[in-house]
């Protein structure tokens, strides 16, 4: 039958290799520097707790001879607070605090013994330091703990990452 072809129908669903579907995941993925590779991620906002958590952070990295991922979880606010619509959607709020951060960091003399980075993101601060550590292959990820009414209230950042994380959390006080 040389000189036809049959045509393809219109509706036919194209059935791909799983294997492209995960090596296109991993496309998708940000690529990281491999001197962070198996680092240790902290949790840093300026507060007094976050600050005891970097310097056990710092302290941890240095002994396994890791790098530091410095994550600061920029604000979020949902837009049903202005236009009362459904379901919820969130807009970043602009957030120079982390710039701020980084300027503080780059200064510090303590940071000298360690190779970091920071890291921004935006939503749950959960949820983030979990996917920075996902995407880093972390060996743990550590976070100061909620001093408060709020944080008793509504439950800490550190207690809920300890309940949902799939790596070690190292809570410091």
């Amino acid at each position: 039958m040389a000189g036809y072809e049959i045509p393809e129908p219109a509706d036919r669903k194209q059935v791909t290799d799983p294997r492209s579907d995960q090596q296109a995941a991993e496309d998708a993925r940000p690529s990281c520097d491999p001197a962070f590779r198996h680092g240790v991620v902290v949790g840093f906002d300026g507060s007094t707790s976050s600050e005891r958590a970097l310097a056990y952070a710092i302290g941890m990295a240095r002994r396994t001879g890791s790098g530091l991922i410095i994550v600061h979880v920029a604000n979020r606010l949902p837009t049903t607070v202005w236009a009362g619509c459904e379901p919820p959607v969130f807009v970043d709020v602009p957030d120079h605090r982390t710039e701020v951060l980084g300027l503080e960091l780059a200064c510090a003399d303590y940071l000298s013994e360690v190779p970091w980075v920071l890291v921004e993101r935006g939503g749950d601060i959960c949820h983030e330091l979990e996917e920075v550590g996902r995407e880093y292959s972390a060996d743990a990820i550590v976070v100061g703990s909620t001093h408060g009414i709020v944080g008793r209230i509504f439950g800490s950042v550190a207690g809920r990452l300890a309940r949902r994380a799939q790596r070690p959390v190292v809570v410091i006080p």
